[in-house]
Parts: structure tokens; C-alpha cells; sequence
């Protein structure tokens, strides 16, 4: 059943942002489209916001060249903690990345899914990245396999990843009109020339609307990433959505401008400013009444391994692989053998969600006949390891996740990066500068949920207008969520406004 969202600013809700089938939520994203894309999404953590909770991905660096400049990228090795797009610490052959795939699959049953995303363009370098998913494609059947590309050689590509065991493609699509992409792309490399400005962003955008309709007619699904550039196609980006929903993409994905001065990348050593939490989201709910809108993204690194929002890379090096024996037919009974547990586990977390969905459509309907003013919603923020309960102490969290609660129910609005405020240890008193930053982004919510949280933190949380709160520890994300609404709601605090959260400096 598809709810009714209230979203958290009146002007989202009087701008139609979040409709019933289209905002990412962990109640409704899948559950509007077609049985025959939901079979091949529920298990795939970046496609599904569900699935990012229990299953792993990884994604191997066979991809060094590039056939486009673009203002925000600049591709980086031997950068371990370093966690953004392009980044890797080692660039593999295809022999390398096909056993690095087997090891980490074997080690880690919850992996689903191998992706080919950089550090340069895939499609850059079909040799190197076709050899890998021929490879894969006969060694290990089981996974899913995934290739990520700005789109310029898209189209010439096509046939040879329909071959193969590929039923995913993300095509980064920045803009639809070249003078916004002349702003955003100083050159791009076409026809063994080097073409620059309005001219080369047109002939990628054209590139990747052809290959964007070849694939969805071979029924591929293509997810469409979307950087959010403040000032550049900030405003342009709800026209992106539009057009390619009507060519068939089944997911956006409108992702943060990474730009801070040390990755070195031109937007970063021009100043260009990164967009806020709120205006992301404000963005994100504006596209969603266009498409199905993806909000779990982590930006990855091009040799990330593990659940999103984890990266096991330094434990999956070639070297450490060397030694490890791998058989991998007992790997796969074992892999099946998780992913079943894991789906019938879903499956009674579904039935439930449907209950309660129901339940709640009523008590929405119920309320709006009395002609009782509806609660207001409230943003909470979670500390988890994942697996979808609250299992990390506010001190080790490097990202808190950030769910909206409404009389609607809860959805999931995105991720926010932090320094973890403790790395050890019962007291924490010297991270005071990590707890500012913290405070920074956790701003907007009203409660910060974690399985414990030091009596350092508790009065500075308070201050800022975050409530803390370590009573839900090891509980479902959403059930917790929806109950300290609830208490909240008795308690009489949605009937007034949100305390007026303090700066931090």
C-alpha cells in the first residue's frame, strides 16, 4: 500500500516534492514497480534501500583511463582513507580483479554484487573491463555484475554488455543542456580528438541519452547518478529527472558535490560550495516527483568492499590474497545458504511493514475526518553498523543515517558524514573538536538513536536540540524509530516547535 509522506518543510509539501510512489522510502521504494525489476533489485544494496542493510557489494579498479574532464573528479591512488569516487590503492589486471572478486565472495557470503565503476571509465577500457565479466560470468554465476559510466562510449557498448550477466547500468547524467554542461565538463576525448566546452558537452549528452533508450529496450535497468552542483544545475536537475524517467531509467540517484580544496580537483581549488544536507534533501524530494528517488548512496571509492557505509579494501589487498585458498563451490552453497536466511527474514519484515502500513493509512484517514491536526514530522538520526538495527556507540559512528517520522510512517531521507567523536575507551572528553563537528551535522534533527552514548556528549546534544537516546540499542532501525515518535507524540512535544537548535562554531 503506498502511504502519503509528509515532508518536513511546508514548502516541499506545497511544491508536490515526496508523492506516494516515488520517495525512496523504506516503506515504498520498490513496491511500485514490476514483479520482473523487483526480482532483480532486492538483493542489490545500491539499487535497494532495503537491501543496504544485509547485503555487501564490491567493486574492482580494472579502469584507469578516462574519455571525459570532469570539474569535480580527480582520480587518486594509493589513497586508503580516502573514501570518494575515483579513488583507489591499486589498479588490477582482470586476472587480478577475477580472484580478488572469488576471495572477497567467498569471505563475505552477504556480497551480491561486483561493479565496474573507475577509477577511470569502464567503457574507456572495454578490453580490461569486458575480459573481467567474461571471466566472472563463468567462475562465479551467483553474482550479480554492475557497470558504472559517464556514458560517452555507452552506446558503441551496449551489445557487449548484453552478453554478459549484466542487468544493471549507471549512466552519470550531470545535465541535459550543454551550456549547463560546458560549466561542468572542460573537455571530453571523442574520435581521438580532444573536443572541448558546449560542443564536447553536447555530444555527451547526446551519447548518453542513446545508450541510456538502447539499454531499457534490451530491458536493462539503468539507475542514473546526478552530482548536484550549487549554482550550476542545482536548478537544472529536476528537468534531468524528468527526461530520463521518460527514457526509461527506473532510479535517480542526486548525489552531494564532493569539493573540499585537499582532493585537488578544480571545483575544490576554485571554492566551489558543496551543497547542505538541506538543500540535497530539498533537491532529492523536488526529483521525486518525477522518478523513484535513491537516497542511500555513499559515493564509493572505486575499490570498495563490504556493506555501504564499510569498506573491508585493506583486508582484501593482493598480497593478503595470494595466501588464501579459496574452493569456491562450497563458497557458493554457503553464499546461497545467507542470501536464503537473509530473504525470509525480509520477507517477515514485508508482511509486517504491510500491517503496520495499513494500520497507520487508517489512523491518517481516521484523523484527517476529525479534523485533528496532524502531528509534525521529526528527523532522527541513527548510529549502525548495519544490518538494520541500532548497534554502534555515538562515539565510533563515522555516519549517521537520517530517518524522517511522520503520522505517515518513517522513510529514509539520506547519510551524513562525521569524524568519529570517540575511538576508544569509556570517556571521551578529548573529542571535543569531533563533537562539534558532529553537532554540525546532525543539525535539523531532534533525536540521534545509538546503542550507547557517554555522559560527554549527552549535555552538548542537549544544548544543540538533539535529544540522545541509547534505550533502543540492538532494535530494529524503523520499529525504534516509530516508537520514540509515538513517546514523543504523548508526551505532548510534536505539538510544538522544535526547539531552536544553537550554531556550532
Amino acid at each position: 500500500m503506498d502511504l502519503p509522506v509528509i515532508n518536513s518543510s511546508s514548502e516541499g509539501a506545497a511544491g508536490g516534492g515526496c508523492d506516494s510512489h516515488s520517495c525512496g522510502s523504506t516503506d515504498d521504494q520498490l513496491n511500485h514497480l514490476p514483479e520482473h525489476i523487483r526480482a532483480k533489485v532486492h538483493n542489490h544494496p545500491c539499487y535497494s534501500e532495503q537491501a543496504h542493510h544485509y547485503f555487501a557489494r564490491m567493486h574492482v579498479a580494472v579502469a584507469p583511463a578516462c574519455n571525459i574532464q570532469c570539474h569535480y573528479c580527480n582520480r587518486k591512488y594509493d589513497c586508503s582513507n580516502e573514501s570518494r569516487p575515483g579513488v583507489v590503492s591499486e589498479v588490477l589486471t582482470p586476472e587480478q580483479a577475477v580472484k580478488k572478486v572469488m576471495a572477497v565472495a567467498a569471505n563475505i557470503p552477504q556480497m551480491t554484487v561486483l561493479g565496474i565503476a573507475g577509477p577511470g571509465d569502464p567503457l574507456a577500457n572495454p578490453e580490461r573491463t569486458f575480459a573481467t565479466f567474461r571471466e566472472l560470468s563463468e567462475k562465479a554465476p551467483d553474482i550479480k555484475l554492475c557497470v558504472s559510466t559517464n556514458g560517452l562510449a555507452l552506446p558503441d557498448s551496449v551489445e557487449e554488455l548484453s552478453k554478459h550477466n549484466i542487468d544493471h547500468v549507471t549512466i552519470t547524467i550531470n545535465c541535459v543542456d550543454p551550456d549547463v554542461g560546458a560549466k561542468i565538463y572542460p573537455w571530453i576525448f571523442w574520435n581521438n580528438k580532444r573536443i572541448m566546452g558546449r560542443e564536447g558537452a553536447a555530444i555527451l549528452i547526446e551519447q548518453q541519452q542513446k545508450g541510456l533508450e538502447m539499454l531499457t529496450a534490451r530491458g536493462i535497468l539503468v539507475k542514473v547518478n546526478s552530482v548536484m552542483i550549487p549554482g550550476v544545475n542545482d536548478e537544472h536537475l529536476a528537468e534531468v529527472s524528468r527526461v530520463v524517467k521518460s527514457k526509461g531509467a527506473f532510479l535517480h540517484n542526486v548525489m552531494p558535490l564532493i569539493a573540499e580544496p585537499e582532493h585537488g580537483t578544480f571545483y575544490g581549488l576554485m571554492g566551489q560550495a558543496s551543497p547542505t544536507a538541506e538543500e540535497l534533501q530539498k533537491l532529492q524530494d523536488a526529483c521525486s516527483g518525477d522518478m523513484n528517488m535513491m537516497r542511500h548512496c555513499r559515493q564509493c571509492r572505486a575499490d570498495a568492499v563490504g556493506l555501504l557505509g564499510e569498506d573491508r579494501g585493506q583486508e582484501f589487498t593482493m598480497d593478503k590474497i595470494e595466501d588464501m585458498e579459496i574452493d569456491y563451490p562450497a563458497a557458493m552453497v554457503k553464499r546461497a545458504e545467507v542470501h536464503a536466511q537473509i530473504a525470509r527474514e525480509l520477507e517477515v519484515k514485508e508482511q509486517d511493514r504491510v500491517f503496520q502500513a495499513q494500520a497507520k493509512a487508517a489512523l491518517v484517514a481516521l484523523r484527517g475526518e476529525s479534523g485533528a491536526p496532524l502531528a509534525r514530522p521529526v528527523l532522527m538520526a541513527i548510529s549502525t553498523k548495519g544490518g538494520g538495527v541500532i548497534n554502534e556507540h555515538f562515539g565510533h559512528a563515522h555516519e549517521f543515517l537520517v530517518y524522517e517520522a511522520s503520522p505517515a510512517g518513517v522513510r529514509f531521507i539520506g547519510h551524513r558524514k562525521t569524524t568519529p567523536y570517540c575511538e576508544g575507551g569509556s570517556s571521551c572528553g578529548d573529542g571535543e573538536t569531533a563533537l562539534d563537528e558532529t553537532l554540525r551535522v546532525l543539525k535539523g534533527c531532534e533525536v540521534v538513536l545509538s546503542a550507547k552514548i557517554g555522559f560527554e556528549p549527552w549535555a552538548p546534544l542537549e544544548a544543540a536540540g538533539i535529544q540522545p537516546n541509547g534505550e533502543h540499542a540492538m532494535e530494529p532501525i524503523e520499529e525504534a524509530i516509530a516508537a520514540v515518535y509515538e513517546e514523543m507524540r504523548a508526551a505532548g512535544k510534536l505539538d510544538e516547535a522544535p526547539m531552536q537548535q544553537q550554531k556550532v562554531a
